[in-house]
């Protein structure tokens, strides 16, 4: 399943190629911040960041993939505070770095979980890794609870259906960069004839 490049393993980087490698972290920024964009406004502080962590981490080597998270968390922090209105108080900026904190833990469980199951088939990969990185980034939410509240924001339920959101946006996500590569191929060979 892992494509072999010079005698070493390409950790995850064949599991999301919708584009050519040269193109991939520009796709990436704009596959997600689009997507930012769009969770931000629809579902405000349920931006799925780890359904964003896993495509990053599937799709480019990790330092692409944090800076790529740090871009999408750098959207979703300008719409939260300039166009959603945002507290602007400590709290908020707090709770705005604990998100930016878990983006990040959640990329590097979505990586880490994509070269540890490397050798099952895709749907098993990503499945693992939505379910590492939405563990990660929910843990580390939650940590800064004691000291900045929110923590009734932790119920099962709650956590449930932001768990099924992120799943969903990763189906989603998913999808367009199928989409994408079959549009690719299929361009590709009508040139060709």
């Amino acid at each position: 399943m892992s494509r072999v490049v010079r005698g070493l393993r390409s950790p995850a980087f064949d599991r999301l190629t919708p584009v050519k490698w040269g193109f991939a972290p520009s796709f990436c920024l704009l596959l997600l911040t689009a997507s930012c964009a769009l969770a931000s406004f629809a579902f405000a502080c349920a931006t799925p960041f780890a359904a964003f962590a896993v495509v990053a981490a599937a799709m480019l080597p990790l330092p692409a993939a944090l800076a790529v998270t740090t871009a999408v968390w750098i959207v979703n922090q300008a719409i939260g505070f300039g166009a959603l209105g945002y507290p602007h108080d400590l709290n908020a900026v707090f709770w705005g770095l604990a998100i930016g904190a878990a983006a990040l833990t959640a990329t590097v469980a979505a990586k880490l979980m994509l070269r540890a199951v490397a050798q099952f088939g895709k749907a098993a990969a990503f499945g693992l890794a939505i379910f590492g990185a939405y563990a990660a980034y929910e843990l580390v939410l939650f940590a800064p609870t004691p000291v900045l509240g929110g923590a009734g924001a932790f119920t099962p339920s709650i956590v449930g259906r932001l768990g099924s959101l992120n799943l969903l946006w990763l189906i989603g996500l998913l999808a367009i960069c199928e989409i994408v590569r079959l549009l690719a191929v299929t361009r590709r060979r009508h040139s060709l004839s």
